[in-house]
């Protein structure tokens, strides 16, 4: 059992709390209350600067870092751990290293960053030290802490997966829906599901997709293409709702066609979830993660390939949109990255680069005739 000493300063909670509830030993005197509400209040507001499945990632770290400070010989004071010094953090990392992944090890050092700056703490350790440690840290994890480079959904895969499904009836319709449009939009999985059905109680059409959220246009723009958008309330990475689009496709992985089957199927309300769907004793329900998923593991096992996870749909529509001869800066705006971290999928998989890489590149004569020379 992970638990920290004892500690007025860190109340029992959930790990996404922890930022927040979790006091550094400075804090404002509790007879202060007029002071104390401030900070709170400014607290609070700092919080959302993080989404809350990170929130929840660095709330582990910060747990990490305060097991180890209690189980130093002898226990590091309260007073210590914030603002914790450089030496103290190295100290953390390399007790770290060898158990722990790369990447989990760099969210624990962040997660104690967000920590201090969400509570006014000096943030004084030297970065170019920092970094140099964590890197030592990804080289010493464990072979088993690194998990295997996630395979991409193809058009070719959803087409496998919809002759397995029962596109009548109202699961297999919801989800042959989400499938496509999360594929298509280059969405990520979390955008157009539940993660709890208590969640979707909770927090209902102001955080997740609802059926108003979706409008099509059959003749956008100048050019008179048809494009579907949906309006997401809430993203990862901005809270106030980002937009994302489809246009219709050939083949069996058409989200079109799966979006009219799915209302069809299922008529979801305006204020019902986007993918909501009829469970045969519970009624009407909107389609969580772990349904979603429990029906892929499902038809995968059925279809006799690879089980797929959730984010190789956004990575299988970057690879798509880029072996189509997508420029690299639209696929950007498609998949609504702020920098260029998507071009890690080029690089773990060649066969987006094989075409600019040859003697003669096969897009050359294409890029020629679309791009201006100012460009090229």
């Amino acid at each position: 059992m992970l638990t920290p000493a004892v500690s007025p300063l860190r109340p029992h909670c959930l790990s996404e709390e922890r930022l927040l509830l979790w006091r550094p030993f400075r804090s404002v005197p509790q007879d202060d209350s007029s002071a104390a509400e401030q900070v709170r209040r400014i607290h609070g507001v700092l919080s959302h600067a993080w989404a809350p499945s990170t929130q929840g990632t660095y709330g582990a770290g910060l747990l990490a870092f305060h097991l180890f400070c209690d189980r130093k010989e002898p226990p590091v004071p309260e007073s210590l751990r914030g603002p914790a010094s450089e030496a103290l953090l190295l100290e953390f990392i390399s007790v770290c290293a060898g158990s722990y992944s790369g990447s989990t090890l760099k969210n624990y050092y962040f997660g104690i960053k967000a920590w201090h700056t969400l509570h006014g703490l000096a943030w004084s350790p030297d970065e170019t030290r920092m970094s140099a440690a964590l890197t030592a840290g990804a080289r010493l994890a464990p072979p088993k802490s690194k998990k295997p480079k996630r395979a991409p959904y193809t058009p070719a895969i959803i087409s496998t997966i919809r002759q397995h499904l029962d596109l009548t009836t109202s699961l297999d319709a919801a989800v042959f829906a989400c499938l496509t449009t999360t594929f298509w939009s280059v969405a990520r999985l979390g955008e157009f599901t539940v993660p709890s059905l208590t969640k979707w109680k909770q927090l209902g059409p102001a955080r997740y997709v609802c059926r108003a959220a979706m409008s099509t246009d059959p003749a956008s723009g100048r050019l008179g293409l048809p494009v579907t958008s949906f309006k997401l309330p809430w993203s990862k990475t901005c809270a106030t709702g980002e937009t994302v689009q489809w246009s219709p496709q050939e083949g069996d992985a058409d989200p079109a066609w799966a979006m009219t089957n799915h209302l069809s199927v299922n008529a979801p309300g305006p204020q019902q979830h986007l993918f909501s769907w009829v469970h045969p004793k519970k009624g009407i329900r909107p389609l969580s993660r772990k349904a979603f998923d429990d029906r892929i593991a499902e038809v995968c096992k059925a279809a006799n390939i690879e089980l797929l996870k959730g984010h190789g749909l956004r990575v299988g529509g970057v690879l798509e949109y880029l072996l189509r001869g997508v420029p690299f800066d639209v696929v950007k705006s498609i998949g609504r990255w702020a920098s260029d971290a998507f071009t890690l999928y080029l690089r773990q998989h060649a066969n987006i680069l094989a075409p600019y890489i040859q003697a003669s590149p096969i897009l050359e004569p294409f890029l020629r005739i679309t791009m201006p020379s100012r460009v090229r």
